[in-house]
C-alpha cells in the first residue's frame, strides 16, 4: 500500500473518530437536557395515530446504556477503518446519513416546538462530523478504484 493510500485511510479514521467523538457529545446533551421527557410522549402519540409506529420507548438506564456501548462500539470498530478496509466505506456511509439526519431532525425539532430541544447544542457537531467522514469515506472509494484500474 503506498504512503498516499495510507494517508487517505488515515484521515478516513480520524474523520470517524471524530463523529464518534461527536455522537459520545450528543449523548451526554440529551442526557443532560432530558431527551426522553420530549421523545418518549412523541412516540406514544405517534403510535396512537400509527398502530404500526415501529420506535420504541424508553427508561432513561436503557437508553443511557445503549448508547453508551454504541459509542464504544463504534469506537473499536474504528480501527478497521484505520486499516482501510473495503467494507469500512459504505458503512462511513450509512454512519454519516444517520448521524446527519439526527443532527438535522434536532435543529427541525428546535423550529417545530419554537426552543431549543435537547440535543440541539451538539447537532452542529455532528453534521459538521457527517460530512467530512462522507467525503473522507469518498475519497477512499475513489482512490481504491483508481489504484484498481491501474493494477
Amino acid at each position: 500500500m503506498t504512503s498516499a493510500a495510507e494517508n487517505l485511510y488515515r484521515r478516513h479514521g480520524w474523520a470517524w473518530v471524530a463523529l464518534t467523538a461527536a455522537l459520545a457529545a450528543h449523548v451526554a446533551d440529551e442526557a443532560l437536557n432530558d431527551f426522553l421527557s420530549i421523545y418518549n410522549p412523541t412516540v406514544e402519540a405517534m403510535r396512537e395515530r400509527l398502530p404500526w409506529w415501529p420506535m420504541p420507548t424508553f427508561t432513561f438506564g436503557v437508553w443511557l446504556g445503549g448508547l453508551i456501548a454504541a459509542v464504544i462500539l463504534l469506537f473499536l470498530v474504528s480501527r478497521f477503518v484505520f486499516q482501510g478496509r473495503r467494507a469500512m466505506v459504505p458503512l462511513s456511509y450509512v454512519y454519516a446519513g444517520i448521524m446527519l439526519l439526527n443532527g438535522c431532525g434536532h435543529f427541525l425539532g428546535s423550529v417545530y416546538m419554537r426552543g431549543a430541544m435537547p440535543g440541539v447544542y451538539s447537532a452542529p457537531l455532528l453534521i459538521a462530523a457527517s460530512v467530512w467522514l462522507a467525503m473522507s469515506a469518498n475519497r477512499a472509494s475513489e482512490s481504491r478504484r483508481t489504484r484498481q484500474a491501474l493494477s
